[in-house]
C-alpha cells in the first residue's frame, strides 16, 4: 500500500521553493506539514457518504498523468487547486491555513495559502493513480471508477503510515501531532475530524 513518503517523493520541492520565492528548507518544511493535513482533510470527507461520493467524482476528473514521470509545477492548475482546497476544508480553510502557518519553519500563512493549491491537484492525481491500478502499491486493480472502500483504505493507509502504522480514528491526530507538534496537531486533528462531509468537491 502507498505511504505518505511515496506521496512526498512526488512533490518537486525545489520547483515549489522557486515558484514561491523561498529557500528549499522552508518549502520542504511547509510541504511536510501541509501534505498530511490535505490527506487528513480528504480522509475526513471520505468518511461521510456524500463527501466520499463527491471526492470520487473529483478523482474522475484527475488522472494520474500529473505525477507520471515526475511533476512539473508549471503543469499544476492552481485555480483548480484552490477549488479543491476550499471544498476539502470548507469553512475551516482559513483556520487550517492559520494553524499550518503558525508551525515553526513553514513560512507563515501567506506561503501556506499559496502552497496548498499547488499541492492539492498533485495529491488528487497521486490518489487517482493509486486507485486505478497505476504505480506501485495500487489498492485496486480496476482501471476505471474506484470504489469508496478503496478510497478509504488508501487514505487511511497514507495516514497510518505516517502515524507509525496506527490506522483508525486516532491516526489523523497522531500524524498531525507528530508533524505539527503538540497542541497544533491535536487541534488540527479535531478540526479535520469535524469536517465529515463539510467540504464537498
Amino acid at each position: 500500500m502507498a505511504t505518505l513518503d511515496d506521496l512526498l517523493s512526488q512533490i518537486p520541492v525545489a520547483q515549489i521553493a522557486e515558484r514561491l520565492g523561498v529557500d528549499q528548507q522552508t518549502a520542504e518544511t511547509a510541504v511536510r506539514a501541509a501534505l498530511p493535513t490535505l490527506v487528513g482533510g480528504l480522509d475526513a470527507n471520505a468518511k461521510d457518504p456524500a463527501g466520499a461520493a463527491s471526492l470520487l467524482s473529483a478523482l474522475d476528473n484527475h488522472s494520474g498523468d500529473l505525477v507520471e514521470g515526475g511533476v512539473n509545477v508549471a503543469d499544476v492548475d492552481t485555480e483548480d487547486g484552490s477549488k479543491i482546497v476550499a471544498n476539502v476544508f470548507g469553512e475551516n480553510k482559513d483556520q487550517v491555513i492559520s494553524t499550518l502557518g503558525g508551525v515553526n519553519g513553514t513560512g507563515g500563512n501567506e506561503l501556506v495559502a499559496k502552497l496548498l493549491p499547488i499541492l492539492a491537484p498533485i495529491v488528487l492525481s497521486f490518489i487517482a493513480k493509486q486507485l486505478t491500478g497505476g504505480g506501485q502499491g495500487a489498492t485496486t486493480a480496476t482501471a476505471s471508477a474506484p470504489s469508496q472502500g478503496g478510497l478509504g483504505d488508501l487514505l487511511g493507509g497514507l495516514l497510518g503510515s505516517a502515524a507509525g502504522g496506527s490506522g483508525g480514528a486516532g491516526a489523523l491526530g497522531d500524524v498531525l501531532g507528530s508533524v505539527l507538534g503538540g497542541n497544533a496537531g491535536s487541534g488540527l486533528g479535531g478540526l479535520l475530524g469535524g469536517l465529515l462531509g463539510g467540504g464537498k468537491r
